[in-house]
């Protein structure tokens, strides 16, 4: 197998770069032939230097065209985690500001609910649940192809400020769509203006991720479609009220620029601040068997031979996404493929494996 070629060039003095990429390569295409989809590419960074595999043919350097966006589902998070530490780095609102003061001023709420912090949100330590409880009725009918299109952003709103966490905000953590959109909703009512144009003023742009669209099909089609698991395709997702849960699309090499300005080593400049690419890897939280695994405000972190992995997973009705990186090394990878089979699907254990172990 030939090496793949660099993108970019090797700083002064570094030694040969081919036999480590040669065998990174290899590693890629054994990954690739686990997974079965109809479309899948697994893109890696590695100081700087770029490869793309796709299911079918060789690692390359350079990004195959034609490369589709594709749904991140909840991989979207650390988007909105990362326009949130912006904004505090900015000066702009707190991470201890109260979420319902901002979306309502003085509408009354249940205590904990007003106790409720921007930090708290975006680290599922709000108490919500995963969902509000009046969403599954009204999804159940449309639950295969666009439960969350009839449950609209003012429908969010109000079912948070009704709502009656399950635990004292600070004190659990619990994984909740509902949270993270309700930050969203609350991002938007502190500066005048929606979450999509936060996110793309204050974090797309200054990124230079050209790719990278809140909405399906705009400005020009170019998305994935998902597929079921008998191959059926799948319309494409609709957010409904939760788009900062999980409305973000994006092309691999976006997704791997993304990542790139988390790694230190290999960053550009950015008009981005210093300190909310910081704040998004602190370790925050211990949770799992042992308190082996901690969490940052808006990645999960595993240890790795290697150093810390920090990584997040999102999966629509059909795609799968996961991005994550090792800043000790450099290294990032984000792999997206267009069919989601769910507990015999090998897709997720095998990109955070070739990760955390084999990279």
């Amino acid at each position: 197998m030939t090496a793949p070629q660099d993108v970019r060039r090797a700083p002064a003095g570094r030694p040969p770069q081919g036999e480590d990429e040669g065998e990174r390569a290899r590693l890629l295409t054994e990954a690739a032939r686990t997974i079965d989809a109809p479309d899948l590419v697994i893109a890696l960074s590695h100081e700087g230097r770029r490869t793309f595999q796709l299911a079918e043919g060789r690692p390359q350097a350079e990004a195959p065209s034609g490369l589709l966006r594709y749904e991140l589902g909840s991989a979207s998070k650390p988007f909105t985690g990362l326009l949130l530490a912006s904004l505090v780095a900015q000066g702009r609102l707190s991470y201890e500001d109260r979420a319902a003061g901002l979306l309502a001023p003085g509408h009354p709420v249940h205590p904990a609910v007003g106790a409720i912090t921007l930090r708290h949100l975006i680290t599922h330590t709000s108490g919500l649940r995963a969902l509000p409880v009046d969403f599954y009725p009204q999804a159940l009918p449309r639950w295969s192809t666009a439960p969350y299109s009839g449950y609209p952003a003012d429908r969010v709103v109000r079912a948070f400020l009704r709502a009656r966490p399950r635990h004292r905000p600070g004190t659990r953590w619990h994984y909740s769509n509902f949270a993270v959109s309700v930050l969203g909703h609350t991002l938007a009512a502190a500066t005048g203006m929606s979450w999509e144009a936060l996110l793309q003023q204050e974090v797309l742009d200054p990124l230079g991720l050209d790719g990278t669209r809140l909405r399906p099909g705009a400005p020009a089609g170019g998305d994935a479609v998902g597929h079921r698991r008998d191959g059926g395709p799948l319309p494409a997702l609709d957010t409904g009220g939760f788009s900062a849960a999980g409305a973000v699309r994006a092309t691999p090499p976006d997704l791997l620029a993304f990542l790139e300005a988390h790694l230190p080593a290999t960053a550009a400049p950015t008009p981005l601040p210093a300190a909310a690419l910081a704040d998004v890897q602190r370790p925050l939280l211990r949770r799992g068997l042992g308190h082996a695994h901690t969490h940052t405000l808006t990645w999960f972190r595993h240890p790795s031979p290697r150093g810390p992995v920090l990584f997040h997973a999102g999966a629509t009705l059909g795609q799968q996404v996961f991005l994550g990186f090792r800043p000790d090394t450099a290294t990032a990878v984000a792999a997206m493929c267009t069919r989601r089979v769910h507990r015999s699907d090998p897709f997720i254990a095998t990109v955070h494996e070739l990760l955390t172990e084999r990279l």
